[in-house]
Formats: C-alpha cells, structure tokens, sequence
C-alpha cells in the first residue's frame, strides 16, 4: 500500500456538494469528493500499486489544469488505469456541479 498527497494552492472556484463515485475492488477505484475548506484543493490517494506517483501527479496536473474547484479527494485504489482515474474525477465534478 502506497499513500500519496498533492496540493494544488490556485484553485478558485468555490464547491458546496460532495460526491462518492465507484467502488474498490476488482482493478477499480473509488472516489470521494468534497468541498475543502481553504482556497485550495487537496487529494489523497490510497493505492494498492507501489511506484507510480509521477503517473497520479500527471493525471492531476491534467484534471486541475481544468478545474479549478477548492476540494478535497479522497481516492481509494485498486490498480485502476490512469483514465479511469480521469473519467471518475469528471463524473465526480458532474455530481457536485449539479
């Protein structure tokens, strides 16, 4: 089991909602979404896959390279491939922009 953090300091839309989207198990992930309480969005990242936080980064570097929400991410992972990991941060986003 690896934990990963990363900190993006610029984000600058304001989120009100949470969202929880997938499930462990069976090469997928699970992703909890919820407002955070700077101006600043913070992920975590619990995966069962060693040696690729340079891979999670660029994921993330791409995803709030387009969304500029305040959030804090949970994510709880099973090996999920990096756009599955992108396709459940974009369906999170549709729940809490809803």
């Amino acid at each position: 089991m690896e934990q990963l953090k990363f900190e993006y300091p610029s984000a600058k839309r304001r989120v009100i909602r949470k969202a929880h989207l997938g499930v462990v198990g069976s090469g997928d992930m699970e992703v909890l979404m919820e407002p955070s309480q700077t101006a600043a969005a913070h992920v975590s990242v619990q995966t069962s896959v060693n040696g690729f936080s340079n891979s999670w980064k660029a994921v993330f570097d791409r995803f709030f390279s387009k969304y500029d929400g305040a959030v804090r991410i949970h994510i709880n992972d099973a090996g999920a491939t990096p756009g599955s990991v992108m396709l459940r941060l974009e369906q999170a986003v549709e729940v809490i922009e809803k």
